[in-house]
C-alpha cells in the first residue's frame, strides 16, 4: 500500500551531511511506491519554540507552521533523520518536532541516524526514541544507522558501495508494516 511519509531532517549546520541520508531515503521510499515529503528545518526557519502550532487561534499561525502542520497531518508515518550532537538529539530537530503534537498521534516513526564515527548516531537515536513515543509517534524497533556517513553516501545520497541495501530493505519493510497496520487501525477510530 502506498504511503505518505514525512522525511524529517534534523540539522541546520552549514556543513551538514544529513541531506545525504535524506536524499537516499527519499529515493528508496519512492522506489517502493511511497510519496515522501522532505521536511528540512533550513527551509522553514522556525524560531526557538515560543508557541506551539496548536496555541495559535485557528488561521493565525505563521505560514511555515501552517505548511508543516499540513505535511504532518497528511503523513501516514515519519522517517526521522538524526545526527548525533554530544551523544544526543540535535537542537534543530527537537525544536522542529516540538512545534507540533496532535498531528503526530497514532502514526509510527522510523529513525535513521548517522555520524562520522563508527557508532552511526545510535546514542542520539536512543534518546530520540523516547521523545518520539511521548509525542505520539512511537518508533519502530529497528534503527537504520549510517556510520562513517561521508564514506557511505556521496553528496547526492548515492551509496558508495552495496553495504546499505540489505539493512535498508529490512528497515523499510518493518517500517511499512507498522505504517500500514496503524493506518488501518486509525481508519477504525482512535482512543479519546
Amino acid at each position: 500500500m502506498s504511503l505518505d511519509i514525512a522525511v524529517v531532517l534534523g540539522t541546520v549546520r552549514t556543513e551538514r551531511v544529513g541531506p545525504r541520508v535524506a536524499k537516499y531515503l527519499m529515493r528508496e521510499l519512492e522506489k517502493r511506491g511511497h510519496r515522501p515529503t522532505l521536511v528540512d528545518p533550513v527551509e522553514y526557519k522556525l524560531p526557538l519554540l515560543d508557541k506551539m502550532y496548536k496555541e495559535y487561534p485557528k488561521g493565525t499561525a505563521p505560514a511555515p507552521l501552517e505548511k508543516l502542520a499540513g505535511v504532518f497531518r497528511s503523513a501516514d508515518a515519519y522517517v526521522v533523520v538524526s545526527a548525533e550532537y554530544n551523544h544526543s538529539v540535535p537542537p534543530a530537530l527537537s525544536n522542529l518536532l516540538d512545534h507540533f503534537l496532535e498531528e503526530y498521534f497514532f502514526k509510527p516513526s522510523g529513525i535513521a541516524c548517522y555520524s562520522p564515527s563508527s557508532y552511526g548516531g545510535v546514542r542520539a537515536a536512543m534518546q530520540l526514541r523516547a521523545m518520539l513515543c511521548e509525542m505520539g509517534m512511537p518508533s519502530i524497533p529497528s534503527l537504520l544507522p549510517f556510520p562513517k556517513v561521508t564514506e557511505a553516501l556521496a553528496e547526492d545520497g548515492t551509496p558508495t558501495g552495496d553495504k546499505l541495501a540489505k539493512p535498508t530493505a529490512k528497515f523499510l519493510a518493518e517500517f511499512e508494516w507498522y505504517a500500514n497496520a496503524l493506518k488501518a487501525a486509525r481508519a477504525g477510530g482512535t482512543p479519546h
